[in-house]
């Protein structure tokens, strides 16, 4: 059974969602303040966080930032009851997976959360022999391995977040192909966030800053303007 964290400083919302949450068949434990929220991530190793953004004690941005400083690269599904593109833009550079805007239904949040962990599916590392037929893919200096979850770039382990991972082998995966941020949305979210392609460009960004090496001159993942985004072999630099 999937274990899910619920940090909301409404009792109402955590009740409700507490509630549909496990008569869709997952354990839920839940927690009021941020500082709970981010004890219990840390200790209770959840499969998914659903993370308010208005907390007392810790706010969900400081949350989510401290638990990716610690390397927890659990999912984490913000919540927010600001239509401020700004607060949804810092979530995600942070390092948050999604967003939700309140006021929201319990099927929707139930719907995203399946899709989340539909997508995300961390895998143990692979034996050795494994490892021979775990059907690498290499593009220049990059190095994924999707059996194991693992990417490198000049032979370095990248610290990657699973829909970051996600993006980038669809990305090699298409090596040279032309993708529309709503088919990237579509393939990596697996659902439709209603023309709201500002997650992809966040998540490219992340990606650039962590195999680019000038960001502002891309040679990996290219900007296609007025389409979306293509992965491609460097050419010699």
């Amino acid at each position: 059974m999937k274990k899910l964290l619920v940090v909301d400083d409404e009792q109402s919302i955590l009740t409700l969602l507490q509630y549909n949450l496990e008569q869709a068949g997952y354990q839920v434990l839940t927690a009021m303040d941020g500082e709970e929220g981010k004890n219990l991530a840390l200790t209770e190793n959840p499969d998914l966080i659903i993370l308010d953004l208005m907390l007392p004690k810790l706010d969900g941005l400081d949350v989510c930032k401290h638990l990716r400083q610690q390397r927890v690269q659990t999912p984490i599904l913000m919540l927010t009851a600001k239509d401020d593109e700004f607060d949804k833009v810092l979530g995600l550079e942070l390092g948050a997976d999604d967003y939700m805007t309140k006021p929201f239904s319990p099927r929707e949040v139930v719907a995203r959360v399946k899709a989340i962990l539909r997508r995300v599916q961390i895998q143990p590392g692979p034996t050795a022999e494994e490892e021979e037929s775990s059907g690498q893919i290499r593009i220049g200096d990059l190095r994924i391995i999707p059996d194991s979850y693992e990417a490198f770039f000049m032979e370095k382990l990248l610290e990657i977040t699973p829909k970051e991972f996600e993006l980038l082998v669809y990305l090699a995966q298409n090596k040279g192909r032309v993708l529309t941020r709503d088919q990237l949305l579509s393939a990596v979210w697996n659902y439709d966030f209603a023309g709201d392609s500002r997650i992809v460009d966040v998540h490219i960004s992340h990606l650039r800053d962590k195999i680019e090496h000038n960001t502002k001159k891309p040679v990996y993942i290219k900007t296609i303007r007025g389409l979306g985004y293509k992965l491609e072999e460097p050419k010699g630099e």
